[in-house]
């Protein structure tokens, strides 16, 4: 473990609209009590909650501890922590597109001897226009008399010209650093150490490019379903849903230049680079170069999961997808021509987020019996970035025997085995980061609008389709067309299990 110290965060008050719903009692909220028990914020945080429930300050409080004591979250805190945080949470209840909230808010900003205030958005999109245009109305956003940060969570618009449109609607009432878009993905310590894996590794950083580098697979499999969400999902679908921020952040971070420091605005300039290098399809190639698919009726982690068009709120005939994989080109002198494949759906085999940099094979396999009919397995790269966060490289050795012949091994890294990070919610990074100022993990709008741009053509294509998406089967990994995509270049796409494999334990 590091012996650093951090300095807990300046005294903020959160204001949280939508104080009541999932998002803020099954992360927010257990995320501020991790980042109290480890000092990462001190008394002087408080959190002002605003919600349309009718209620005060103990109703929030009591709904909160209720969830608290019987959900199976995993956090970091002790009883004493709760308590010592209980009595700085407080509600407001109000319409979030009336006037005389903000009045109120106002007014307990005012009560407070330091005014910095960070608002969280964590309300459906159609509020983020009408809440930034209200908070400015007001005067609560402007910052004479301590720091105002937006927090919007996804989705950030729908395609490109929403994500335009919406962007301009925010950036005309405040400017570019006082935004941060979140993406929570980017809290994840596996995320976070792509770059120094990459750049403080010469072993790595040295091949990082089109000479050495065959292609990357970049996988994001749920085992859950659509469930409940059956109205959200069936006018969302899984690229929308994934692609254009979660999916597209991983590529970025694979695929960006050294920055000239590690200052937020450098590195997101060295990320929007690369969204914005992204090849752009036509109609034919948008067609050539995708699989959709959307799962029936099957088993996933020994559950029956029903067929997504059997579910409530979805449409009989629904065209949405639950499943996407894209083969995408970064256009830049490091990656020419290596593709980038990218995949995600719902109802999946297993639960698996990962990187997978497949380096090229040896000119010539002198051993023998190493012929091309038998290939020797390509070198590997695995960033797990969940479940069992680590890291694993895949090399090849000879096996045991007078022979020679050769047999592929993982040398591993799993953070449990050093760290433990298995009672964080992935948050604490980007909360602290908030109130700290720093927006190294946040979306710029030039990047956002670069994922819907790259994405465009998709949507344009299936808008248009009067085709149904390629049906799987619940529990597995994906329709035919999927892995036909990748077939016919001759690559396979990754199996997450990887129990049959020899490994090496690096201790």
């Amino acid at each position: 473990m590091s012996d650093a110290v951090i300095a807990p965060a300046p005294p903020v008050t959160l204001v949280i609209f939508g104080a009541t719903g999932d998002l803020t009692r099954r992360l927010l909220v257990p995320t501020i009590l991790n980042m109290t028990q480890g000092g990462l914020v001190s008394d002087s945080l408080q959190i002002l909650g605003v919600g349309l429930e009718p209620g005060d300050d103990e109703m929030l409080r009591g709904k909160l501890e209720a969830f608290l004591a019987t959900s199976n979250i995993k956090a970091n805190y002790s009883d004493q922590t709760w308590q010592q945080l209980r009595s700085r949470i407080f509600y407001l209840q109000g319409d979030f597109t009336q006037d005389a909230i903000y009045t109120q808010i106002a007014n307990r900003l005012a009560e407070q001897a330091d005014r910095n205030a960070a608002y969280y958005l964590a309300v459906p999109p159609l509020f983020f226009g009408d809440i930034v245009d209200k908070l400015a109305d007001h005067g609560l956003l402007t910052e004479a008399d301590g720091f105002r940060r937006l927090v919007i969570e996804k989705p950030f618009g729908t395609d490109l010209a929403s994500a335009k449109a919406l962007n301009a609607r925010i950036l005309n009432r405040v400017p570019e650093t006082q935004v941060y878009r979140v993406d929570h993905f980017l809290g994840k310590e596996t995320v976070q150490n792509i770059m120094t894996a990459r750049f403080a590794n010469m072993m790595i950083e040295s091949l990082w490019s089109n000479n050495f580098i065959d292609h990357v697979q970049i996988t994001a499999a749920e085992l859950v379903d659509v469930g409940t969400r059956g109205k959200f999902y069936d006018a969302t679908g899984a690229l929308r849903d994934m692609v254009p921020n979660h999916l597209f952040q991983l590529l970025a971070m694979v695929a960006m230049e050294p920055p000239n420091s590690f200052d937020a605005e450098a590195i997101r300039d060295e990320k929007g680079k690369v969204l914005k290098a992204l090849r752009i399809y036509s109609a034919e190639e948008a067609e050539q170069n995708a699989a959709r698919g959307s799962y029936t009726a099957g088993v996933s982690n020994d559950t029956a999961i029903p067929g997504y068009t059997e579910l409530p709120d979805v449409a009989r005939d629904s065209a949405t997808e639950t499943f996407v994989a894209l083969k995408l080109f970064v256009d830049t002198w490091r990656w020419a021509g290596v593709p980038f494949y990218l995949r995600t759906g719902k109802a999946m085999t297993a639960r698996d987020t990962e990187i997978v940099v497949t380096f090229r094979q040896v000119p010539f396999a002198q051993f023998k019996g190493k012929g091309p009919q038998r290939r020797l397995t390509p070198n590997r790269l695995i960033i797990q970035v969940q479940p069992d966060e680590g890291l694993h490289i895949e090399i090849s050795i000879k096996s045991p025997g007078l022979s020679v012949d050769t047999v592929p091994v993982s040398l591993d890294f799993n953070y449990a085995d050093f760290f433990d990070i298995g009672k964080l919610t992935g948050y604490e990074s980007l909360l602290y980061d908030l109130f700290v100022g720093d927006q190294t993990l946040f979306q710029r709008a030039d990047s956002i609008e670069a994922g819907w741009a790259a994405v465009q053509p998709f949507l344009d294509l299936w808008s248009k389709e009067t085709k149904r998406p390629d049906p799987y089967p619940a529990g597995s990994m994906g329709p035919q067309s999927a892995d036909m995509l990748i077939e016919r270049d001759e690559r396979k796409w990754h199996q997450p299990d990887v129990a049959h494999r020899v490994k090496a334990r690096v201790s």
